[in-house]
């Protein structure tokens, strides 16, 4: 009777411990798995451009945002990023981002397409209003859980790119340098310059990845989208949890 007791025993825990690894895997695959992993960027909409953070929609959900010189590539990597040739409007004259854009790519989760800054040929008086519309998200935003910053590969890591980086940091928000205009270099030209930049961001001591883009030749963009869904999925439990609490 003790045995047949014992290996029942034994049983029963060798069943809970099964149980418990299918609970755990299943917990591992929704963690990772959710949305962000199946997004489809193509869908992403337009939502509104705002002068400044009084007048963006509630602070809630989670934002990545694009920041970067006013030549630097924006509004071209966004709308390559989603497939939308015109989602973002694109000039020949740089400096033209002057609003804060929101897009929405699912519910509760958006990127931001920020002012561009260090064009010298902005008057003075709207390089200011730009700046400060820049400086209030960045620093007031609750929304805003991850920062690219895009810099033409050939041009990187200007002094501007280096106090955003810095900030970014200090502020414990991940990063992602994006070396832009990619196809302006030949293959080895490129691969020197990507690891001047790894090099480089090693002295920022922060959660700081470096990847080459093209919005011509669509280099780095499934990268990219790779970083956007781990940033996003990383992160979703605690939307949920807070949606739970509600």
């Amino acid at each position: 009777m003790a045995n047949i007791l014992q290996r029942r025993l034994t049983n029963g825990i060798e069943h809970f411990r099964a149980i418990t690894r299918i609970i755990s895997a299943i917990a591992l695959m929704r963690f990772w798995s959710i949305p962000l992993s199946e997004l489809n960027y193509h869908v992403t909409r337009f939502i509104l451009s705002a002068p400044d953070i009084r007048h963006l929609p509630s602070d809630t959900g989670i934002e990545v945002a694009f920041a970067g010189r006013s030549n630097a590539g924006k509004s071209s990597a966004l709308n390559t990023l989603t497939n939308q040739k015109g989602l973002a409007r694109t000039s020949k004259t740089p400096g033209r981002t002057q609003l804060i854009n929101l897009f929405e790519v699912a519910e509760g989760k958006r990127l931001v397409d920020l002012p561009g800054y260090g064009y010298a040929e902005v008057p003075e008086e709207m390089k200011l209003k730009w700046q400060r519309a820049l400086g209030e998200y960045l620093q007031k935003r609750q929304a805003l859980k991850g920062l690219v910053i895009l810099m033409d590969i050939r041009h990187p890591l200007k002094d501007l790119d280096q106090q955003m980086i810095q900030w970014a940091v200090e502020s414990e928000i991940p990063v992602l340098l994006l070396l832009t205009k990619a196809d302006k270099l030949a293959s080895g030209a490129r691969k020197a310059q990507l690891n001047m930049v790894k090099e480089a961001s090693m002295a920022f001591m922060g959660d700081v990845q470096v990847e080459v883009f093209s919005s011509l030749k669509k280099i780095g963009v499934d990268k990219v989208r790779h970083k956007l869904n781990s940033w996003f999925s990383e992160l979703e439990p605690a939307v949920e949890d807070q949606g739970t609490e509600a």
